[in-house]
């Protein structure tokens, strides 16, 4: 009896180890597998995005500011008109006799003070043309020099249907001498800087010609290619 007793204990005693080690093994493998898991990440949010607060330009080309009777969509004819004896000018013959690149874009430059004393403010206009039309020029001023170019897109808005400066965009890097507008149809920069605002300049574009030019030239390349 004694016996049986002493191997039942022993029995006991082998099961309730082989349970413990079985036990440690489960919680061991899953302590593994645990740490084989990467810890979950947070999931990033979208940045933000700034929203300019300047109302757009909805002006259309027919909007657009006369500048000293100058405005785009003009002839060559009709520029020449606006300077009294640039007609008979060799120099300026040349520019418009001069045949236009095989993109439609031709070039001219009048010096105002050529043809009329009074406009010595004004050093030199430059017209670009795009079949036969003006698609924009830039105004060349001697001066005055602006403290910020606000100051001059205030004297330049005067009289217009253009907004203020605050409703112009700054251009990057230069905040204090360029600003854009870009309305509908039409786009105007103006930038004040040189020794004593020699270097004062405003710029008309016209939009359309310019993709339309563009796109000229992106199929001649295309059709350059092999």
């Amino acid at each position: 009896m004694k016996l049986f007793v002493a191997i039942l204990l022993l029995v006991t005693g082998v099961c309730i180890a082989c349970a413990s080690r079985s036990t440690s093994s489960q919680t061991s493998q899953t302590s593994q597998n645990n740490a084989s898991v990467p810890a979950p990440t947070a999931t990033p949010q979208p940045a933000s995005v700034a929203v300019s607060d300047k109302p757009p330009c909805s002006l259309a080309m027919d909007q657009a500011p006369v500048l000293n009777g100058l405005r785009l969509g003009m002839t060559a004819e009709q520029v020449l008109a606006q300077f009294p004896g640039s007609k008979d000018d060799a120099e300026v013959q040349a520019m418009v006799s001069r045949p236009p690149s095989k993109f439609g874009d031709s070039g001219l430059l009048i010096r105002p003070a050529k043809y009329d004393p009074k406009l010595t403010e004004i050093t030199q206009i430059n017209f670009t043309l795009l079949d036969g039309r003006v698609s924009g020029f830039s105004i060349g001023y001697n001066g005055p020099e602006w403290p910020h170019v606000d100051k001059f897109v205030e004297k330049f808005v005067k009289g217009t249907n253009l907004p203020p400066p605050d409703g112009w965009q700054p251009y990057a890097g230069m905040d204090s001498q360029m600003k854009t507008l870009n309305c509908a149809t039409f786009e105007i920069r103006v930038f004040a800087g040189g020794k004593g605002g020699s270097l004062n300049s405003v710029q008309f574009r016209d939009l359309a010609a310019a993709k339309t030019q563009k796109e000229r030239r992106a199929k001649a390349k295309a059709q350059a290619t092999p």
